[in-house]
């Protein structure tokens, strides 16, 4: 393989670092934003546990009437794909009116990195 470098010369051989299941957490970042209404946290949570995903940690907070919540979850064990959570996570938003986002933590840690 033929990549371009930096310089704008040519590198061969250099192939994309990519993340090998072995490597991967299990971990991801789940983000929650809205109107704040009764529900949300109950929905969201019975959403996770349906697909055995447990919740680690959860920061949320209500401004006026504006609801956010960030939580960390394990999905080593989840009985379904990301990709179904995250399905199954942006139809209970709609549901509750709010937007739901999923994305595993290596996501975050790659946008940090220099």
């Amino acid at each position: 393989m033929v990549r371009p470098s930096c310089e704008g010369s040519y590198q061969v051989g250099i192939e994309p670092k990519r993340e090998s299941a072995a490597s991967l957490s299990g971990r991801a970042i789940v983000t929650i934003i809205g109107s704040d209404r009764v529900g949300i946290i109950a929905g969201i949570s019975n959403v996770m546990a349906d697909a055995n995903v447990n919740i680690l940690d959860i920061s949320q907070s209500v401004i006026r009437d504006f609801f956010t919540m960030i939580m960390m979850v394990d999905i080593h064990g989840s009985s379904v794909t990301l990709e179904e959570i995250s399905s199954r996570l942006s139809r209970k938003g709609e549901e509750l009116g709010v937007r739901v986002e999923i994305h595993r933590e290596e996501i975050f840690k790659a946008m940090h990195r220099i």
